[in-house]
């Protein structure tokens, strides 16, 4: 549909009415970032559940998370709970977190062990660990069902590199087809020995999810807002982007800092012998299309996820990992690493929180994008591929999700 078509068809179903401009108010240029009405409009944020988010790939946990058989973990995500199990044949599965006779959760917690079953506790039924449904009370009185038809419902799943990723929706690239370009990059950490360093843990945010990710991909304010960040990598703090993954990355100056933290972790990063020497010393960090990072340190792993709760709130869900090495050095270096990073996000946090606010200004609509900006210029472009009404400036009319099949022709 071309940009004239687009118009006419929102100009009918009343788009920009609300807001006194223009009705057409288009805005499909690379030069402009996301209009400020996608931050806060509780309708978008349906129509983006379904479009971006219940096609996309989440991370759940790592294969030692759950390395004993009957072991699981557990993701809610877009309102569906899921669980993914370690089965009798030491395969990984998921499965919607539902039992097939009245939709009671099955298990509880974050993670745990199932032993050889999926009980449900409300009128015990069970299920093995593939998911098939093995145990009916009262089986005679269910005459006729078919137990082969109500196993529990699966999820896509796939294991990367280690991590146990899950999509509601299938259809799309794989995570190994949208790492690819990586992937080399990935090979030297070992990342399938990884452990977990720590918990899970949920950091409430109240932003949109994608001014949380508009932040993770934006290499423009680091030296702007990350005064420690730029101490440790001076200017030389680098982004570029691929279809599926924005990349940044920042090498370690040798030049001491002068806050203490940071120069403690400079001076005792010991060798990792398993890493090329280019990667000693170097901070990477991976965003997956739309909402999964990867902060790649010499010390440790850790993965984040900005989890859409509402317009207007995101979770925020991340763990560290790490290789065993119980050498005092690289024992310090991981404990600095959490000072440092602490810091970064309590700066990130206020960035955060003052872009949410000045979404909500009747004098913004959308941003100039720089020719630098590629991370930022990638990301609205595929959204503006997914959700044509993304290049709308100003606020449809109420209503406007409905006739989308109409707009999309």
């Amino acid at each position: 549909m071309t940009e004239a078509a687009f118009a006419r068809t929102l100009s009918r179903h009343g788009a920009g009415s609300n807001t006194g401009q223009s009705n057409t108010g288009i805005t499909a240029s690379d030069e402009t970032s996301l209009p400020a009405w996608l931050y806060t409009d509780d309708e978008f944020f349906e129509v983006e559940k379904e479009a971006v988010f219940r096609p996309s790939w989440q991370v759940v946990c790592h294969l030692n998370d759950i390395p004993k058989v009957g072991d699981f973990h557990t993701f809610d995500f877009l309102g569906e709970m899921i669980v993914v199990v370690r089965g009798e044949d030491d395969r990984i599965r998921g499965f919607h977190n539902v039992c097939r006779h009245r939709a009671a959760r099955i298990v509880d917690g974050p993670s745990g062990n199932c032993g050889g079953r999926l009980n449900c506790p409300y009128h015990a039924w069970s299920y093995g660990l593939d998911g098939k449904l093995l145990g009916i009370p009262q089986r005679a009185s269910f005459e006729g069902m078919d137990p082969a038809k109500h196993g529990l419902a699966p999820v896509e799943l796939e294991v990367f590199f280690g991590f146990i990723f899950i999509r509601l929706e299938g259809g799309g690239p794989s995570v190994a087809e949208m790492m690819k370009p990586y992937a080399h990059e990935l090979e030297p950490y070992r990342m399938e020995e990884l452990v977990p360093f720590g918990r899970v843990t949920l950091r409430p945010r109240a932003v949109n999810w994608k001014n949380v990710a508009d932040n993770y991909s934006d290499g423009l304010h680091i030296t702007v807002a990350h005064p420690g960040l730029t101490r440790l990598f001076g200017k030389g703090y680098g982004i570029e982007a691929e279809d599926f993954v924005d990349k940044m990355w920042g090498q370690l100056r040798d030049q001491p800092s002068s806050n203490r933290s940071e120069r403690a972790y400079q001076h005792w990063m010991p060798d990792v012998a398993h890493l090329p020497e280019s990667r000693k010393r170097l901070w990477t960090y991976f965003k997956l299309w739309p909402n999964v990072a990867f902060d790649i340190y010499p010390d440790q792993i850790d993965f984040m996820q900005f989890i859409p709760i509402s317009p207007t709130e995101t979770m925020i869900r991340e763990i560290a990992y790490a290789l065993p090495d119980d050498r005092r050095e690289m024992k310090a270096v991981r404990y600095l690493n959490w000072r440092i990073n602490r810091q970064v996000n309590a700066e990130d946090t206020d960035l955060i929180n003052r872009v949410q606010a000045g979404m909500g200004s009747s004098s913004y609509t959308v941003g100039p994008l720089g020719s630098g900006e590629v991370c930022l210029r990638n990301f609205t472009r595929k959204m503006r591929a997914l959700i044509p009404e993304t290049r709308l400036d100003r606020k449809p009319a109420r209503g406007w999700s409905q006739h989308r099949a109409a707009v999309l022709g």
